[in-house]
């Protein structure tokens, strides 16, 4: 059973960073990617950012030059450097993994920027 545990949410003031950690256990295979969905109260989940097992990135347009999303050394880990956060990133942010073609999801963490 694949799991997905994210960390490193919280509170932050607007203009401040955080980082965010994923890993995922259960899997002997490498996910092909990982990556990064926020959901603001309210809406859907959008994608944040996604990195391919060849170091391939994408973002949302809006986010790019603010947030970095990166592997770890360990198998199936990722990062998100969140910079100059804006009360708008405020949401729960969800790590995925797409492993063998199944999608699988964190349980979310909570980021929340106030102004």
């Amino acid at each position: 059973q694949v799991q997905l545990v994210e960390s490193g949410g919280g509170l932050v003031q607007a203009g401040g960073s955080l980082r965010l950690s994923c890993a995922a256990s259960g899997s002997i295979f490498r996910a092909n990617a990982m990556g990064w969905y926020r959901q603001a109260p309210g809406k859907q989940r959008d994608l944040v950012a996604l990195i391919t097992s060849g170091g391939n990135t994408n973002y949302a347009e809006s986010l790019k030059g603010r947030f970095t999303i990166s592997r770890g050394n360990a198998k199936n880990t990722v990062y998100l450097q969140m910079n100059s956060l804006k009360p708008e990133d405020t949401g729960v942010y969800y790590c995925n993994a797409d492993i063998l073609s199944s999608r699988y999801w964190g349980q979310g963490t909570q980021v929340t920027v106030s102004s």
